[in-house]
């Protein structure tokens, strides 16, 4: 028999025990996010907190505002880049018999050189093996080029069987009505489906055309980082029909090489730029000036620059509608004292004669020749420049109008890099171009963080959110220190998802010392409220944390020591507008994580005063709860009253003027029974 749990009469019997066979989540941690902090000014003359005075103080002070400042990071967002979900926070077991679309990068995956003596963490192989491995019934998506013969979907499915040890097989139909029977999917396989370059519904990011592509799909994975700044069906649409979105191996570690860009603890830090458009590139540099100490510039953009520094730039190499650009970046450099290296001299080719090179100083380019590559002098002052760097990144291509095979300045580049990276320098190479000669250079001793795709990083680097990333389900990006939290972290809890301005859940805590209390809602104006008054109030079993509990209720409350014994989720808001995200925030994901944590006979209470909200809500525990569910006393019509006589805010409005309120408990039955 489980422990009996009675919030109504007041008493609650349960052994305090930490439970051991929680699921043990997979955790790597391959980059450093900023802390959480809040900061309470004193509230009184003497610095003394205010003593408690009861529940109608307690919840006016709640409702109303507070005017003393709080201090908050959102631990997570960064230049527009939230901590998001992620396979290896995904419960491994929550895998097992889901049908999991897995959007590949293809020009990383179908790679000839992807084999199993270069796999690694962040290989997308790595992430297709793991799902296939923990149960799941793979679906492979991707685009690939589809005038090249030998990447029709045969040979592609043949390579991939290769490459995974799993024999793919090709799916058909995506570009009809719907998707093949999920349910029949062979098991042992994994499934491919054909080549979404041929689909115009991809690129439009068609509603319809993502709405097919995820029919039957339970878990979506996005492993194609080098797609993470466009809005495409297979990589945003989808998102929003499939109960879980996140975020494959190879993408997370993209990602947090994408977040360290923005780290500046390492110093000096310098930026190679290559490339041109500085027309198109001109906001990355703000972002850049902020934390770097020099730039060096390496391409045809070094002619923009140079033009507006004064330097002698032949007409042709000048791109006249960047030239206030460049002239702003001029001023920024010089605002942030940062130190800006331009090329001194260049190896030139003749126009009239191709095979006849030369070099010249940059400000002495004669007519009839063309700069092909850095000079010799160039390449000894960057060498020089960065000899005491601690953190390098080097984005663009060094290319100018022609280029040659014989001076081979990006590939001594790539050299100079390699060797600082032996000594303790942080590298990061950005672009086609740049990572192919940082491979090639590249030696056994050497660490160089690669990103092939640079238009992610130029649109990172201008402060611009990245719709793939945005798409992805958010996670909590720390682990609680509940020990910090409450005085006895091993008393029960009640988690009230969407705690609003805290009327019920401190209120609860008033009355209930014998119980913990957490409140999870979005909107953290709320939550800085709540802990305003936990800390006014000297609660000490009460807390709320700023969060989408939809996607991250299972990492936070897993990590809790004491057993969960009753989860509210009290007026979701319905948004009528929009259909497809209506009632979003009760979502399966966020239904399968309630039931798995919460302990045997523990209580689920759901109200709402829209009818169909409700009744919506009844049926996703039902349909969702794996069978453990039961309505309390075999309950068949709403409860007329609140079980535990503490209203929230909005419950009193909605009775006082007349209106029903829609109230049902379920309890988890204290036997293991699976559907």
């Amino acid at each position: 028999m489980g422990h009996l749990v009675n919030l109504f009469n007041g008493t609650v019997s349960l052994n305090k025990l930490c439970f051991s066979d929680r699921p043990k989540l997979f955790k790597q941690k391959t980059c450093s996010y900023t802390g959480k902090f809040v900061k309470f000014p004193k509230y009184d003359g003497i610095g003394a907190p205010l003593a408690f005075q009861g529940s109608r103080e307690l919840a006016n002070h709640v409702a109303n505002s507070f005017n003393h400042e709080i201090y908050i990071s959102n631990g997570g967002d960064l230049n527009g880049i939230p901590h998001i979900r992620t396979l290896k926070e995904f419960p491994r077991e929550g895998l097992y018999g889901k049908v999991v679309m897995v959007r590949f990068d293809s020009n990383i995956l179908l790679k000839r050189e992807c084999d199993e003596k270069n796999q690694s963490v962040s290989n997308p192989v790595y992430t297709i093996k793991y799902l296939h491995e923990a149960g799941a019934k793979v679906i492979l998506v991707s685009d690939w080029n589809k005038n090249t013969p030998e990447l029709h979907i045969k040979s592609v499915t043949d390579f991939l069987s290769q490459v995974l040890q799993i024999q793919v097989v090709s799916l058909h139909g995506i570009s009809f009505n719907e998707l093949p029977e999920m349910n029949g999917l062979e098991k042992g396989n994994i499934h491919l489906l054909e080549n979404l370059s041929n689909i115009k519904g991809e690129v439009a990011n068609c509603m319809e055309f993502a709405r097919v592509l995820s029919s039957g799909v339970d878990i979506f994975v996005n492993d194609s980082f080098s797609n993470a700044h466009k809005v495409l069906a297979s990589t945003v649409g989808v998102t929003r029909f499939c109960y879980a979105c996140i975020a494959g191996f190879h993408f997370e570690e993209r990602l947090c090489v994408l977040k360290n860009l923005a780290e500046v603890s390492q110093k000096p830090y310098v930026a190679i730029i290559g490339g041109g458009n500085l027309y198109d590139k001109a906001d990355s540099f703000q972002f850049l000036a902020s934390r770097c100490q020099g730039f060096v510039f390496v391409g045809m953009m070094s002619f923009q620059v140079m033009h507006a520094l004064g330097v002698y730039v032949p007409c042709n190499l000048v791109d006249h509608k960047a030239f206030n650009d460049a002239l702003d970046i001029v001023r920024l450099v010089r605002e942030r004292n940062v130190q800006i290296l331009y090329p001194k001299d260049f190896w030139c080719r003749k126009k009239c004669d191709p095979k006849l090179l030369q070099v010249f100083p940059s400000h002495g380019i004669l007519d009839g020749w063309v700069p092909v590559d850095l000079g010799p002098a160039s390449l000894d002052e960057i060498g020089s420049m960065l000899t005491n760097c601690k953190k390098i990144i080097w984005i663009g291509p060094m290319k100018f109008v022609d280029s040659s095979k014989c001076t081979n300045g990006a590939s001594k580049l790539a050299r100079i890099l390699d060797q600082l990276s032996q000594r303790n320098c942080e590298i990061t190479v950005v672009g086609t171009m740049a990572s192919k000669l940082a491979r090639q250079e590249k030696s056994s001793l050497s660490f160089i963080n690669i990103v092939e795709n640079a238009s992610v990083v130029w649109e990172f680097l201008k402060g611009r959110k990245l719709p793939g990333v945005m798409a992805v389900d958010r996670g909590y990006p720390f682990e609680i220190n509940w020990n910090s939290i409450y005085s006895d972290p091993a008393q029960s809890l009640v988690v009230d998802i969407g705690s609003g301005n805290g009327i019920f859940l401190l209120e609860m805590a008033r009355r209930r010392q014998d119980l913990n209390f957490l409140g999870l809602e979005i909107n953290e104006k709320l939550v800085l409220r709540c802990l305003d008054s936990i800390h006014r109030f000297d609660i000490k079993n009460g807390y709320f944390v700023a969060t989408n509990a939809t996607s991250t209720f299972h990492s936070i409350v897993s990590t809790y020591a004491g057993k969960l014994v009753l989860v509210s989720i009290q007026c979701p808001n319905p948004d009528f507008n929009k259909p497809e995200h209506r009632w979003r925030m009760l979502q399966r994901s966020l239904v399968e994580a309630v039931v798995d944590l919460l302990a045997p006979n523990g209580k689920i209470f759901l109200q709402s005063d829209v009818e169909a909200v409700a009744i919506r809500m009844k049926e996703q525990f039902l349909r969702y709860g794996k069978g453990k569910l039961d309505l309390e006393h075999g309950q068949s019509e709403w409860l007329e009253e609140n079980p535990f006589g503490v209203r929230s805010d909005w419950e009193k409005h909605v009775l006082e003027h007349g209106a029903p309120m829609y109230r049902m408990m379920f309890s988890k039955s204290s036997d293991v029974r699976e559907v």
